[in-house]
């Protein structure tokens, strides 16, 4: 096989490499932080955001999956993986551009096709280009992860992984926290329009990087990858059929992810919305008139602001203890971490909850961030003591549905129960809702995580 004349990578071959992640996680944490205001600002209720964020996990479970058998069997002149790697960036730019100005856009249309409900046809375009954004993410982001056993040598696997982690952390802290430092330092305050601008060219100029400087082998025959895609759908469909039979434990731990990522995902989605609405006061200005949403309009830039601050803080922390946390499980065990790590994010939730103090909502939202560190990790790690070799990512592929499944209760229940935990915002005549519930949600949902965690028993000893 030519794939056996891998050449080791150098340290400035991984920079290049992670680079295009960067840019994925860019957009990513950008579309998470701006995506509520926005869509607010159109008309969406709290129920109607959360359905919009329906695009995430859908396209999770379907187009990753997909995108990634497709690549597998894909041959030409650009190689295998780097066609979907630029082709979804490019999508996506375009996306991130026309979703901050989805009103302009559909004024356009409205006069051009004599539309009668042009706040509709905004809402709707905003919705639209979510979904386009989540999908050309994940289009990119399966056969980004496929590239890895393509291009680098096995034995540096576990480093082009770590390369990747600090992509992931560096892009989320430089897109949450652009906007307030030049606030703070220079007094001068992004857009909306212009920080999903800079999104989108991050995105596209990082891929296009990685694109040029990454050279995929030619590493089978056409024949070749026909015959050994074929036996990867086999051992799939097997992998299916024999995912919970692995062990007593894999299910335990597919039930502990679960409930994880309802915890985790109510905290994803709703931030922005309880810093501006909670910390900031702002009523719920998707009904309101346009006089009144002028009123709020500094309050609402300022709490954008915040959550901005918060999730920079939030990923840095993650950043930093991403390496000790792997230390110190093994040395003590994934399952004695992973609780701890979970402990630590249900007292910050509770915090979140009660306290409404910035300085505190800062500091939680950094305590918060250990527990992330680990959910990004260990359950990925106790779960592959029990995968076949062979079939790890078919596994692995089966394993995202316990990632992508909460997100969908999350988006439906959970906002329609914040829509229903409403009351009187003061003298604006509006009304606001209690975002401060889904933290007790997922406080409660990581409390079960880890209580079925303390369950699990780990196959491999700890080394001390």
């Amino acid at each position: 096989m030519e794939d056996n004349n891998m050449k080791k990578f150098t340290a400035v071959q991984f920079l290049n490499f992670a680079l295009g992640f960067f840019g994925l996680q860019f957009a990513w944490q950008m579309r998470i932080i701006l995506s509520g205001p926005v869509t607010e600002n159109l008309g969406a209720s709290p129920l109607l955001y959360g359905l919009i964020w329906l695009a995430g996990p859908f396209t999770g479970m379907v187009v990753q999956p997909l995108i990634g058998a497709v690549s597998d069997k894909t041959i030409s002149p650009f190689g295998r993986r780097r066609p979907y790697l630029l082709g979804g960036a490019l999508i996506a730019s375009v996306a991130l551009w026309i979703f901050p100005n989805s009103a302009n856009v559909a004024d356009f249309f409205s006069r051009f096709l004599h539309l009668q409900l042009p706040e509709l046809t905004a809402l709707l375009i905003a919705a639209i280009m979510i979904w386009v954004i989540d999908a050309c993410i994940n289009i990119a982001q399966g056969p980004y992860r496929a590239l890895i056993p393509d291009v680098v040598p096995p034995e540096q696997h576990s480093i082009a992984n770590s390369f990747i982690s600090l992509a992931i952390g560096l892009g989320s802290v430089v897109a949450a926290g652009t906007a307030p430092f030049l606030k703070i330092v220079f007094d001068y305050q992004m857009s909306v329009t212009a920080q999903f601008i800079m999104a989108a060219l991050a995105f596209t100029l990082a891929m296009l990087w990685t694109c040029i400087t990454i050279k995929e082998h030619s590493i089978r025959k056409e024949v070749e990858l026909a015959h050994v895609a074929e036996k990867q759908e086999d051992s799939f469909v097997d992998s299916v059929k024999d995912f919970f039979a692995l062990s007593p434990e894999v299910s335990k731990i597919c039930l502990m992810q679960f409930f994880t990522w309802i915890g985790t995902m109510c905290l994803l989605i709703n931030f922005t919305q309880f810093a501006v609405h909670t910390i900031y006061n702002v009523p719920d200005l998707s009904g309101a008139e346009d006089a009144v949403k002028v009123l709020f309009t500094q309050a609402v830039t300022d709490g954008t602001n915040f959550s901005s601050i918060c999730f920079a803080i939030f990923n840095l922390v993650c950043f930093l203890v991403a390496i000790p946390i792997g230390i110190l499980s093994a040395k003590f065990g994934n399952k004695k971490v992973h609780i701890i790590s979970l402990i630590s994010m249900i007292a910050a939730y509770l915090g979140l909850a009660f306290v409404k103090s910035q300085l505190a909502v800062a500091i939680l939202m950094g305590i918060a961030g250990i527990g992330w560190a680990s959910i990004c990790a260990l359950p990925f790690a106790m779960l592959s003591q029990f995968i076949k070799k062979g079939t790890e990512g078919s596994v692995m592929g089966i394993f995202n549905i316990f990632i992508a499944g909460p997100q969908v209760f999350v988006c439906t229940l959970v906002a329609w129960f914040i829509s229903s935990c409403s009351f009187p915002a003061g003298e604006s005549g509006c009304i606001n809702h209690h975002w401060e519930y889904v933290f007790i949600i997922g406080a409660i949902c990581l409390a079960l995580a880890a209580v079925i965690a303390s369950s699990v028993k780990e196959k491999t000893t700890v080394t001390v």
